[in-house]
């Protein structure tokens, strides 16, 4: 039995409905962020409970409040980290690291301590190793194996990369090779 006239009018009507209710969703998903056919959640990610991509997840120490590992928005900086640990604690050497650098996923943040901590000794008196953290091109350059070219290197690499979390992150620089790391390793500390 073919369709009527009117009966293809309200299969056509539908049918357009259909198409704009499936544009209208299309777009709103776009809009939050998620890809088309995603749902999007209220963290902006793509997954419940907001542990999408966009997220990193750093592990901030040192002299901060509350160290632990803390989950930040993709794009966040160093500064943003130790807030999120309850700030650095009356003391700390926030000097000694770059507040403005960009916080990559896995990252360790360490805040230098303050009084008594180990980079202040070494900045004071020479004695115990030197804190990475907290260094000048001065001090680094009075280390045998390091020169001040190397040194300014280290001081660089620190303030990009917002510290270091280990001694061997210096195998990432320029002009220290594995028997100069070897050397280094008992006169230094993150």
């Amino acid at each position: 039995m073919p369709l009527s006239r009117s009966q293809i009018l309200v299969y056509g009507a539908v049918a357009v409905a259909l198409l704009l209710l499936g544009a209208r969703w299309i777009r709103s998903a776009e809009a939050d962020g998620a890809p088309a056919g995603e749902v999007s959640f209220a963290s902006g990610s793509s997954e419940p409970g907001g542990g999408g991509a966009r997220d990193v997840v750093v592990h901030v120490a040192g002299a901060v409040a509350d160290p632990g590992v803390y989950r930040l928005a993709a794009g966040s900086r160093v500064t943003d980290a130790v807030e999120r640990a309850g700030g650095a604690t009356a003391g700390a050497a926030v000097d000694g690291i770059n507040l403005a650098a960009p916080v990559a996923d896995g990252q360790q943040v360490v805040v230098p301590g303050g009084p008594g901590s180990q980079g202040e000794a070494a900045a004071g008196a020479g004695e115990g190793p030197i804190s990475l953290g907290t260094a000048t091109v001065e001090e680094l350059d009075t280390i045998e194996g390091i020169g001040p070219v190397t040194a300014q290197n280290i001081v660089d690499y620190r303030d990009e990369h917002g510290g270091f979390s280990s001694v061997e992150e210096l195998d990432e620089i320029s002009g220290i090779g594995p028997a100069t790391m070897e050397a280094l390793r008992s006169g230094l500390t993150p």
